[in-house]
């Protein structure tokens, strides 16, 4: 199996009023392509920085994250291209541009790496037709409902195809019948296309479907 995504010792730390707080002490994980990976804990564990620290988001105080058996660092020259055309995410809040239609806001990662808007919104139509949302192409955020926002948030997560997704508590604002729908939607990707996701999630249901699942304790994995 091609390994997508390996860290080693990574730790991070945020300075309060009476001294520090330890986050993460010393994470190693490992991630092959195709692989669907649940990374579980309770709140205020970490799970969001981990996160953010494997998608280049933030920066670890020690450690090392590698893709494909390289080092990346957060002060690379190239890394908001690296971030764009290599990662997805999904968040919780679905960060929709609301000025924006759904196959805009869709098609706004491509249209940031090619500069080219015909072939972006080509891309995002297919992608919309893929998820059923096609025919809420023209829909601004606040005309959908929240799984029909967070299918457009997990389309553009894709559209650039990316090597791994990362998804923040996606079902976390949804109710049970459109969480339900967001996961089998995500295990058909993987299905499907060998996508690889990362999901951040505090219900051991969803944890179980995945093929990995990991689970974050004072700082480390357990």
């Amino acid at each position: 199996m091609t390994e997508i995504l390996k860290t080693i010792d990574l730790k991070k730390s945020y300075k309060e009023s009476n001294g520090k707080l330890e986050v993460l002490r010393g994470v190693n994980l490992k991630i092959n392509a195709a692989e669907l990976v649940a990374i579980t804990g309770q709140s205020g564990s970490g799970k969001s920085t981990l996160l953010h620290l494997l998608g280049m988001l933030d920066n670890a105080d020690s450690g090392k994250i590698f893709y494909y058996g390289k080092e990346k660092l957060m002060t690379a020259k190239n890394i908001n291209e690296f971030r764009n055309q290599n990662v997805g995410f999904v968040f919780q809040f679905h960060y929709l541009l609301e000025d924006f239609t759904a196959e805009e806001n869709v098609a706004m990662p491509m249209f940031l790496a090619t500069k080219n808007f015909s072939k972006s919104i080509k891309a995002a139509r297919e992608l919309l037709k893929s998820l059923d949302i096609l025919d809420r192409k023209e829909h601004y955020p606040n005309q959908l409902s929240g799984g029909e926002q967070q299918r457009v948030a997990v389309a553009r997560a894709l559209i650039n195809k990316p090597d791994i997704v990362y998804a923040d508590e996606p079902t976390g604002n949804l109710d049970a019948r459109h969480s339900e729908e967001l996961v089998e939607l995500i295990i058909n990707l993987n299905k499907e296309h060998g996508q690889t996701f990362v999901l951040v999630t505090h219900d051991n249901s969803i944890a179980g479907k995945m093929t990995k699942h990991f689970h974050l304790e004072n700082g480390v994995f357990v």
